[in-house]
């Protein structure tokens, strides 16, 4: 594969990300990490651990922005497309 061909996959990959679809993924892929994040909490919850706690409740607001992030591309995404039509 040349160097051309390489560069040709890769910006159809990056201009997945910013697509509805690939936004929409994401999001989806957020939604588990949530579940990961209840499990860490449950788990820091359980054994009286505070760093633990703390590290799951960090985790936690990181997944909110990156949500949050991700629905705003898609609300601008929405935007665009209206104007464009």
């Amino acid at each position: 594969m040349s160097k051309i061909e390489k560069a040709k996959a890769q910006s159809s990959l990056k201009g997945f990300k910013h697509s509805k679809t690939g936004l929409w993924l994401s999001i989806g892929a957020s939604a588990f990490g949530a579940i990961s994040v209840v499990k860490d909490v449950k788990k820091a919850r359980g054994e009286q651990d505070t760093l633990k706690l703390i590290n799951a409740v960090v985790g936690a607001v990181a997944l909110v922005t990156g949500t949050a992030l991700l629905l705003r591309e898609l609300k601008q995404l929405g935007d665009e497309d209206i104007l464009r039509g």
